[in-house]
């Protein structure tokens, strides 16, 4: 099991409680959005306007609302692994937990034979 369910369930309590909430896409996220749409720049700022959770396999998943979108109204779903918060928002220590700890056992997950998420 890779998420604590407690933590996970306040967590996403916390955070629709705070929805909007602005974010910043990570390098990584910006890159593949932009080789998507390469003729649309992409602002890697955005505001996360729904969380759920995906399961051990996705984790806490988020919708986009992203700045200087395209018209083309395509959701952005996406793991909250890939944002980053600012550090001085009330739920940012938080978040930041979540993530750390995530990834942590993702990549314990994946150098484990025969374990993790496929």
């Amino acid at each position: 099991m890779i998420d604590r369910a407690d933590q996970v369930e306040r967590l996403l309590a916390q955070m629709r409680a705070a929805l909007p909430m602005p974010a910043r896409m990570t390098q990584h996220l910006l890159t593949a959005l932009q080789q998507q749409s390469p003729a649309t720049p992409i602002s890697p700022a955005c505001h996360i306007t729904e969380v759920h959770y995906a399961g051990d396999e996705g984790g806490i998943v988020c919708h986009l609302a992203r700045e200087g979108a395209d018209e083309s109204g395509r959701l952005v779903v996406i793991s909250i692994t890939h944002l980053v918060l600012d550090p001085r928002m009330p739920l940012a220590r938080e978040i930041n937990a979540y993530q750390k700890h995530r990834t942590k056992r993702l990549r314990r997950a994946q150098q484990t034979p025969g374990a993790g998420m496929g």
